[in-house]
């Protein structure tokens, strides 16, 4: 059956979008799309990269902020952050840190594990990363970061693959017609996450890293570099600045793609990003929370112009079970709990119905029943008692809206 659409007045306009962007490879690694799930920390487990991956359009999806440390002495949250299977492929595995040498045993395990490609945090704002001289700490010494990647891509370089664990990785023969012919080595690529740089004064009088580092980082063997386009000191406020995106891909003159990521929200912005920054490819964090459909939707979008319909109630409830379930399975009911309960706001933030007065329809009793249960049973419970009707009522709050933003 036919995909259900929505006309879009903005899919006549040609300037508006690219028509089926390029295929993205990243060292050797060919991607079916153009599209990837970001390491968003806290949140990015295997049933949400699985949710992810089976409404479609996943290029790429990456685990949450991995510690060597933690990796190489086992610790059962940095495994259960790794945790990986053959449906999740191609994967991206994340390692933080400052130590060129752990981060090289990191990245070894990483390998011994199932990384179809390595990545280097050099972009992560939050203080307990950057505290310890790790994540966007790395932009105010680029030597540093420097000498880390070539290290890490050292060690990389020690473990060929045979054609038959490559196969595996890539997740068998790529989709949409993607082929790779230049890849003579099998080795697991080695990419890096930035930010545009530590202060944002720094960025606005030309003085950004980010393009000198990403070229320093070329010349060592990184494959890619994904760009989160605010500074540091953004934080995530304000809106992403495409144009510093922009001075990468120009910086590196098409030695290596040029990930963007940042304010991708829906098909409109993916088009943007790659319109405005003449980045390869597009990075969706936060905004595939709400929206793990997001990448079906700007797949479709790109290829043909045409916006998809939203998914309806049934089916995105039916998401919330799968998930619900993938993660009891995966670990244990506390764990499910634990996670559904501070992620409901993020997807029931597409379930909202617009009422006559133009107003949303609140939902609030909903979500207030899965904070509140007590097994993931209640949990279940809620879901299909908001199915059959139930546990609505009244108008969202400005503030009950912003939270799940």
């Amino acid at each position: 059956m036919p995909l259900p659409l929505i006309h879009n007045p903005l899919s006549t306009q040609s300037l508006d979008r690219p028509r089926c962007p390029s295929p993205l490879i990243i060292g050797g690694v060919p991607l079916a799309t153009p599209l990837l799930l970001a390491p968003i920390a806290g949140y990015c487990d295997l049933a949400f990269r699985t949710i992810c991956r089976e409404w479609g359009g996943v290029g790429l999806a990456c685990t949450d902020l991995l510690s060597p440390q933690g990796l190489l002495r086992g610790t059962a949250t940095s495994l259960d952050l790794a945790k990986t299977n053959d449906f999740d492929k191609p994967v991206g595995m994340q390692l933080y840190g400052s130590d060129p040498e752990i981060m090289a045993q990191g990245a070894r395990w990483a390998v011994e594990h199932g990384a179809t490609i390595v990545d280097i945090n050099m972009g992560c704002p939050v203080d307990k990363v950057t505290k310890k001289d790790g994540g966007s700490k790395l932009l105010t010494d680029v030597s540093k970061a420097v000498a880390i990647a070539k290290r890490v891509r050292q060690e990389l370089d020690r473990m060929p693959l045979s054609d038959e664990e490559w196969r595996r990785r890539i997740g068998g023969e790529p989709a949409f017609g993607v082929r790779d012919s230049s890849a003579t080595t099998r080795t697991v690529p080695l990419t890096c996450k930035v930010r545009l740089c530590w202060h944002t004064a720094d960025y606005d009088a030309g003085l950004a890293c980010s393009p000198h580092l990403a070229r320093q980082l070329a010349d060592v063997g990184v494959a890619a570099v994904t760009v989160h386009g605010r500074t540091t000191e953004d934080k995530f406020s304000g809106t992403v600045r495409l144009d510093g995106i922009r001075r990468v891909v120009e910086a590196v003159n098409g030695a290596i793609p040029v990930v963007g990521n940042g304010d991708v929200r829906e098909p409109v912005d993916a088009a943007r990003m790659l319109r405005e920054t003449g980045c390869s490819g597009v990075m969706i964090g936060r905004g595939a929370l709400s929206t793990p459909w997001i990448f079906r939707d700007i797949w479709h979008y790109l290829c043909t112009g045409e916006l998809l319909a939203q998914p309806t109630e049934p089916e995105i409830l039916a998401t919330i079970a799968r998930y619900l379930d993938m993660m009891e399975s995966q670990r244990d009911q506390r764990y499910a709990l634990f996670q559904i309960q501070r992620r409901i706001s993020w997807f029931a933030k597409r379930m909202q119905r617009p009422l006559d007065n133009g107003k949303m329809e609140s939902i609030k009793p909903f979500k207030e029943a899965v904070r509140t249960a007590k097994t993931t049973q209640e949990v279940r419970d809620a879901l299909a008692r908001f199915g059959a009707g139930e546990l609505r009522g009244g108008v969202d709050s400005p503030t009950e809206t912003a939270q799940a933003e």
